[in-house]
């Protein structure tokens, strides 16, 4: 999932970070190098998980992207008795402006999944609040519409239209045929027909 949305929804929605809203790929450099002041917010990208595919003929699978928000906090004592309080009052705020969002049209909406101490020192204190959302990478529905996401779907949306379909029969019993013994089929057709697609 793209982070850039929802570093947006939180500078929009979170007024407790007055706009000291970022983003990373992981958190260990992004806290070296972390300089806005306190309260700040930072969007980290931690990665995805997928389930087996759904089907065999289809390639489809369930994914999972999660986000991890590292709110820092000033805090003025080791044991954090100073900020334990704010920490309800910023997941309230984090749940209101995203639980439910969608960052982008083909992404679920974000879900909570919890929270965790990250740092805890004399100045400052760095709680994770961890988001989901959940995916569907490939379409049941093979129409050509739409980019593909899969080689399947590549490979399905390069073939030609289906404007009809030809069935030659040879019946197991022939037709009124004295010649032929029964049972068939004995390799000679006997209907054809035709059903065009084309409107």
């Amino acid at each position: 999932m793209k982070i850039t949305p929802v570093i947006e929804q939180l500078r929009a929605y979170a007024p407790g970070f007055e706009g000291r809203v970022a983003g990373g790929l992981d958190w260990d450099p992004t806290a070296d190098s972390a300089k806005m002041p306190p309260p700040a917010a930072y969007v980290i990208a931690v990665g995805d998980s997928a389930d087996e595919p759904q089907a065999q003929n289809v390639y489809t699978q369930a994914v999972r992207d999660v986000i991890d928000v590292c709110v820092v906090l000033p805090t003025d004592d080791e044991r954090g008795q100073s900020v334990a309080d704010v920490l309800h009052d910023v997941r309230a705020q984090l749940w209101r402006a995203l639980v439910g969002f969608e960052p982008d049209d083909e992404s679920g909406p974000l879900l909570y999944d919890g929270g965790q101490l990250l740092l805890l020192d004399r100045d400052r204190m760095v709680y994770r609040y961890r988001f989901y959302a959940d995916f569907q990478l490939g379409r049941w529905e093979q129409t050509g519409e739409g980019k593909p996401q899969t080689w399947q779907e590549w490979q399905l949306a390069g073939l030609p239209a289906l404007e009809g379909i030809d069935t030659r029969l040879d019946f197991l019993n022939p037709l009124k045929d004295p010649n032929v013994n029964a049972p068939g089929p004995d390799g000679r057709v006997e209907f054809i027909t035709r059903e065009d697609l084309n409107p």
